[in-house]
């Protein structure tokens, strides 16, 4: 245990990843920090951001942001809470952006206020610090990357088309080949991001989706060799509980990469940092106990606790058992 308060490095996207960072705040908090936001970091995946009738959306930024700043729609999982449609009524009039789409009016003043600062030559972490001075975050949210790196899923006849599509419109029901991040190749990770992963007395990965919530942010170029080269121990919480993915439709993505939706599997997936891979533990939900001996042959420490975040209290228990795992 460090005397100082834990500095704390989250990757996370998604639904999964939001409900997280909110556990590892409050157990911070529990702790007695303070200021939360000097201790805790997030980097954010950006891969599901798209531009649509002229304006940037950053679903899992925002996604986060809302539920830090306890404003998100918790029963639909995204979105501001308490939100109505009519401009999204009058784009779908006009036949404009995508009718099966749904923007927010106050989810639109946001993206917005995100564009206009992004034309005026701001780079997407000035957006996002800008953003953050709105509410007290109690966390610090730095986007994967500067460049725009949108996911795209590509299908066996080489056409494709951009994740939310997929995702939002299809529910995931034509089958990938494969999803690419075009130009990620010769993007860079955002200012901060690894700075912030060598600073860290504990790298978390969020039990967010690992193929288009983990996958973007570990291809940004520099990444992993962060990782890899980070002092702090880099611990993982499993989003498959008992065979079954925790909410979305991950195993599709899991499937369309060859990996079996199952919590030893994506351990795999991830690998073992002593090998080249990116754990040094994998937190086990109590239903997945009997991997745990699988896991750990893959020289990946796994402690089994309970992985369900209910609410408040179980996301910060969850929480605080990666940090302990982690060491701090």
């Amino acid at each position: 245990m460090t005397s100082r308060a834990p500095r704390v490095v989250v990757l996370a996207g998604g639904v999964g990843g939001s409900r997280f960072v909110l556990g590892v705040r409050s157990a911070l908090r529990d702790r007695g920090v303070a200021d939360t936001a000097a201790s805790l970091t997030v980097v954010v995946n950006t891969g599901d951001d798209l531009w649509l009738s002229g304006v940037r959306l950053q679903p899992d930024v925002d996604s986060i942001t809302y539920a830090l700043a306890g404003v998100n729609d918790t029963v639909r999982g995204w979105g501001r809470a308490g939100d109505t449609e009519r401009v999204n009524a009058e784009l779908q009039a006009w036949g404009a952006g995508w009718p099966w789409f749904t923007l927010g009016d106050l989810d639109l003043g946001t993206h917005l206020a995100r564009t206009g600062w992004l034309r005026d030559g701001l780079t997407p972490t000035a957006v996002l610090a800008r953003m953050a001075e709105r509410w007290p975050l109690g966390a610090r949210l730095l986007p994967m990357t500067d460049a725009e790196v949108d996911t795209r899923v590509v299908f066996a006849d080489g056409s494709d088309m951009h994740f939310q599509e997929w995702w939002t419109r299809h529910r995931a029901t034509l089958a990938p080949a494969r999803f690419e991040n075009p130009g990620i190749e010769a993007a860079a990770a955002a200012p901060g991001v690894t700075e912030a992963i060598a600073a860290a007395d504990v790298v978390l990965v969020a039990p967010s989706n690992p193929v288009v919530s983990i996958g973007p942010i570990l291809a940004v170029p520099g990444m992993r060799a962060a990782l890899a080269a980070a002092p702090a121990r880099v611990v993982g919480v499993s989003p498959i509980i008992g065979g079954e993915v925790v909410r979305g439709m991950a195993d599709v993505c899991l499937t369309a990469i060859g990996v079996e939706t199952s919590a030893a599997a994506v351990a795999a997936h991830y690998g073992a940092r002593s090998s080249g891979g990116l754990l040094d533990a994998w937190l086990l939900a109590e239903e997945d106990a009997a991997a745990a001996d699988e896991v750990a042959g893959r020289g990946i420490h796994s402690p089994v606790v309970p992985l369900w975040m209910t609410d408040a209290a179980t996301s910060a228990a969850l929480a605080e058992a990666a940090l302990r795992t982690g060491g701090v």
